[in-house]
């Protein structure tokens, strides 16, 4: 009897839905159950009676205002009703298929330019399913006005990546969470909470606890979005000789967007912002250096090739970054009395401390070269192996208590000789290779940290213009953000 009154409600209920009620209730119900598939999670399709409900039947009342009498209560409902869904719109397309991303900084330039809107396509590898379950819509970490965090740390779920088109390749542009940017001060976010234990130690940080705030933690997908190009994959050794990766041994073709710094001399008068816009330089990324040497310096920076006045003053100099291309450039312009390349710093804080000594960022990974971590393998541990991938351990793969004692390492109170990753690694650096905060300096990418691959450019706004004085470069609208790998 209980059975036949269900029906009879069912049929009352649908006898006067509208065709177009099916309609739009058949495409978001295939749409849905692919999504379920996708997800391999077949729990999810319980949620299929809630659509049906929401489009057919109505047992759960929530279009209840359509029939209030109030217009006000009306007008204010049928806004909350459009946002609300626009938001899970959003949510979902953000979450599954891809999102919108700026280019903060100089670092992949030539390729992706500072002002450039990307949006990232999350589906080629596979995209994330959300681990910060609960947060504000539209805002990635922090909330504006309030500067407070955006999300909530639980409910949380594990690590799990969906079904992609394929895995990260060597070339590939990668927009990932900043893997160090787990721990910052609440009021100064950049440089990250290690970079600056590094600089000033923790003590001294302490003391500027009013200026830095708290010590707070981030959830894996709620750290900042990084990009960088993908030049080292799991199980490879990368070294860097003379500004040319080396992967197993062998050279790689240096990119011709590749950059490194420079020191540019002209043979008397200065250079315009004209002349460095026509060749491709912004004005943040060039100064002039304001340099007069002592005497006994002269002869050292003739030998050079700088010019030096008998009164100790030279002929204008500027520090810039720039391609090959662009070095052939200003040696064929008569204006430009030398072209010299600025040699790596000594001193960097390189990855990883143990061993990046005598590192530079244009000579880095010593004779054998860093192994990338490869899900799967086996790595031997001891006092020299430990701390470079004492992080990827301990950290990014959730062994806490793990640790170093004399030179065995302990995991979960056990002694162990070896350790098999869970995760693929990845090494990233930018294109402006002596303006890159990248993997020479905090390390490995854990496959968890990857978000997606630039698609295509949206808009880009160059900073060094007004809107209406070529703000706009109308040129990279809907440009290939990936193009060195078709």
């Amino acid at each position: 009897m209980n059975l036949d009154r269900i029906k009879a409600s069912l049929k009352a209920r649908t006898s006067g839905i509208k065709a177009t009620r099916w309609v739009r209730f058949s495409l978001v119900a295939v749409i849905f159950i692919l999504w379920v598939i996708w997800m391999g999670n077949p729990w999810l399709a319980l949620a299929l009676f809630l659509l049906f409900d929401i489009y057919i039947t109505g047992y759960i009342p929530f279009t209840w205002w359509k029939k209030s009498k109030n217009k006000a209560v009306k007008t204010l409902m049928s806004w909350v009703d459009a946002i609300v869904y626009a938001l899970i719109l959003v949510y979902f397309v953000f979450a599954f298929l891809g999102q919108n991303y700026q280019i903060p900084s100089s670092s992949l330039e030539k390729t992706l330019l500072t002002g450039d809107f990307l949006f990232v396509n999350k589906t080629v590898y596979g995209p994330r399913v959300p681990m910060t379950i609960v947060h504000f819509p539209l805002v990635h970490n922090t909330l504006p006005i309030l500067n407070c965090k955006s999300y909530l740390d639980s409910p949380s779920t594990g690590y799990h990546r969906l079904k992609g088109q394929r895995s990260v390749e060597s070339g590939d542009i990668v927009v990932f969470n900043f893997p160090a940017g787990d721990t910052v001060f609440s009021k100064v976010s950049n440089p990250d909470y290690y970079t600056l234990v590094k600089m000033y130690g923790r003590e001294n940080l302490a003391l500027h606890s009013d200026e830095l705030g708290e010590v707070i933690y981030r959830p894996v997908d709620r750290r900042e979005n990084y990009v960088k190009r993908c030049v080292g994959l799991p199980g490879e050794r990368i070294s860097i000789v003379d500004g040319v990766i080396h992967i197993n041994g062998e050279p790689q073709a240096m990119p011709e967007s590749a950059q490194f710094n420079y020191f540019v001399q002209t043979h008397g008068q200065p250079l315009s912002e004209e002349y460095w816009e026509g060749l491709g330089v912004s004005r943040d990324d060039y100064s002039r250096a304001w340099y007069r040497p002592q005497e006994s310096d002269y002869a050292a920076m003739e030998s050079l090739g700088f010019t030096v006045g008998r009164t100790g003053l030279m002929n204008p100099i500027y520090l810039l970054p720039l391609t090959q291309k662009m070095v052939e450039s200003l040696e064929n312009d008569p204006q430009i009395n030398l072209v010299f390349q600025m040699p790596s710093p000594m001193g960097e804080f390189l990855f990883p401390d143990s061993q990046s000594a005598n590192w530079t960022r244009s000579n880095y990974g010593g004779s054998n070269g860093l192994w990338i971590p490869k899900k799967g393998v086996k790595l031997k541990l001891d006092s020299i192996s430990w701390p470079i991938y004492e992080r990827c351990i301990r950290v990014y793969e959730n062994n806490p208590d793990a640790h170093l004692e004399g030179n065995t390492v302990y995991i979960n109170g056990e002694p162990q000789s070896h350790y098999r990753f869970k995760m693929d690694y990845y090494f990233m650096m930018g294109d402006n290779r002596d303006n890159s905060l990248d993997s020479r300096y905090w390390g490995f990418v854990p496959e968890d940290h990857v978000v997606g691959t630039p698609w295509r450019v949206l808009i880009s706004f160059d900073k060094d213009h007004g809107i209406f004085d070529g703000g706009i470069r109308w040129n990279r609208i809907f440009k290939d953000a990936n193009p060195d790998k078709n």
